[in-house]
C-alpha cells in the first residue's frame, strides 16, 4: 500500500514541476536548519534568527521557480547571491547556484549552459572573496582561505555541472531512440502495407490471367457452337451449356478482380495457374526435397473456381515451405478437406515453428491472410500446443452449377 502510495505520490509530482520543485526547496529548507543545529553555532548566519529563516527562504525561491522560469530563477539567483555574500544571511543562497547550475546544464544546449554558469558563479565569489578582505567569515579558518574557498567553489561547480550535462546527454539519448522506435515502427507498417500491396497486385494477375483464359475458352466455344448449329444441334447445345458455365464461373472471379488493386504497367500472362492438382506435385516435390510429408483428402472432391484452386495451392505452398525452412528434422501433413458448403485446408508440422508470433509473420503469410480474406474464408495459424506449426483455412465455396447468377 504504501509503495503505491508514494507511486501515486510521484506521478504526480512529475506533471506538477512548480510542486515539486517546492519540495526540493522544503527538503533543503530541513537540511539548512539541521546544519545550524547540528554545528553548535559554529555556521549560524550572522543576523537574528527571524531574518536568517526569512533570507534562507528567500534564497531557495529560485529553486521553486526555476523550471517554470528560468531566466528569472537565475536573475533572481545572482542578486540573492552577491548580496549574501556581502551580508552573510544564511547561505541558502549558494544551494539555489548549485541547483540552477545542474539546471541549465541539464535542459539547455552546452553554450548558453556555460553562459548562465559564467553569470551564476563568478560575481558572488568575486564579492565573497573581497568582503574576507574587510570582515572575516565566522567559523572555521579555512572559511577565510581564499584558496581553499575557491578550490571548494570550483569543485562544486565541476560536480553540478557535470551531473547536469550527464542527464542532459541521457535525455537527448533517451529522445533519440525513442525517435528510431518511432521511425522504425513506422518503416515496418510501410513495408507490412507494401507487402500487402504487392501481395493484392499479385492475386490480381493471377485473377485477371484466370478471367481471361475463361473468356477466351468461351469465344472459342461460341464459334464452335455457331458453327455446328444446323449440323449438330447436340454438339451447339452442349457447347453452349459449357459457355453458360464459364460465364458464372468469369462473373465470380470478376467480381473479386473488381475488389483489389491491380498494377497498370503489369502484362498479362494467359499460362494456366496451379490449382488442386498442383498440390499433389508440390508435395511429391518436397518429399524429394527431404521434408516427410503426408497428403490427406477427406471427402469427395469435386471441381472448383479456378481462384479458388489456386488460393489452396498458394496456402498449401506458403505453409510446406516455411515448414522446410524453419521446422527443420519435421514431419507434415496436409489435409483437404471437401464439404459442401466449404473447402478446408490444414497444414500441419511438429518441428519448432518459424520463432515469430503469428501477427509478426512474414510476407508470404500476409499474402495468405489476403487470400482468404477475398475469398470470405478465415485463417487460423500459430504454434500447435504439442510443438510444431498449424495453417488452417476454411473458405467457402460455390459448387459450379449451383446457383443461377445473373448480374
Amino acid at each position: 500500500m504504501s509503495s503505491s502510495f508514494f507511486t501515486r505520490v510521484a506521478g504526480w509530482l512529475r506533471g506538477q514541476p512548480l510542486a515539486a520543485d517546492a519540495v526540493l526547496a522544503a527538503g533543503l529548507l530541513g537540511f539548512q536548519g539541521l546544519g545550524w543545529l547540528s554545528s553548535g553555532g559554529m555556521y549560524m548566519p550572522e543576523v537574528s534568527a527571524p531574518v536568517a529563516v526569512a533570507a534562507t527562504i528567500a534564497g531557495l525561491v529560485p529553486i521553486v521557480i526555476r523550471r517554470k522560469w528560468l531566466r528569472t530563477a537565475i536573475a533572481l539567483t545572482v542578486v540573492l547571491s552577491i548580496a549574501g555574500a556581502i551580508f552573510r544571511w544564511s547561505g541558502a543562497e549558494s544551494m539555489s547556484v548549485m541547483v540552477l547550475t545542474y539546471t541549465v546544464a541539464a535542459y539547455w544546449p552546452l553554450r548558453r549552459a556555460l553562459a548562465a554558469v559564467a553569470v551564476l558563479w563568478p560575481p558572488s565569489t568575486v564579492v565573497y572573496l573581497i568582503s574576507l578582505e574587510f570582515r572575516p567569515a565566522p567559523g572555521p579558518e579555512w572559511l577565510n582561505n581564499k584558496a581553499i574557498v575557491l578550490s571548494v567553489n570550483m569543485l562544486f561547480l565541476a560536480i553540478t555541472l557535470f551531473v547536469g550535462l550527464y542527464m542532459h546527454t541521457r535525455r537527448s539519448h533517451e529522445r533519440d531512440l525513442q525517435e528510431r522506435t518511432r521511425i522504425a515502427e513506422t518503416t515496418r507498417q510501410a513495408l507490412a502495407d507494401q507487402a500487402v500491396a504487392d501481395e493484392r497486385r499479385r492475386i490480381a494477375r493471377e485473377l485477371h490471367d484466370v478471367v481471361a483464359h475463361h473468356v477466351s475458352v468461351m469465344g472459342i466455344l461460341a464459334t464452335g457452337a455457331r458453327r455446328s448449329m444446323s449440323a449438330n444441334p447436340g454438339a451447339a447445345d452442349a457447347a453452349l451449356a459449357t459457355i453458360e458455365e464459364t460465364g458464372r464461373t468469369t462473373l465470380r472471379e470478376l467480381r473479386r478482380l473488381l475488389n483489389i488493386l491491380r498494377a497498370d504497367d503489369d502484362q498479362p500472362d494467359l499460362a494456366p495457374q496451379p490449382g488442386l492438382t498442383g498440390v499433389e506435385s508440390l508435395v511429391e516435390q518436397l518429399r524429394e526435397a527431404g521434408l516427410r510429408i503426408e497428403l490427406v483428402v477427406e471427402g469427395e472432391p469435386y471441381d472448383l473456381d479456378p481462384g479458388v484452386a489456386l488460393t489452396i495451392f498458394r496456402i498449401v505452398q506458403e505453409a510446406l515451405t516455411n515448414t522446410l525452412k524453419h521446422a527443420g528434422q519435421a514431419s507434415s501433413e496436409v489435409r483437404l478437406g471437401f464439404g459442401p458448403q466449404e473447402l478446408t485446408v490444414e497444414v500441419l508440422d511438429d518441428g519448432r515453428g518459424p520463432g515469430v508470433a503469428p501477427n509478426q509473420s512474414g510476407h508470404g503469410l500476409v499474402g495468405i491472410r489476403e487470400r482468404v480474406a477475398l475469398y470470405g474464408g478465415q485463417l487460423r495459424l500459430g504454434p500447435r500446443p504439442g510443438g510444431g506449426f498449424r495453417v488452417a483455412a476454411t473458405i467457402p465455396v460455390d459448387r459450379p452449377g449451383s446457383v443461377t447468377e445473373c448480374e
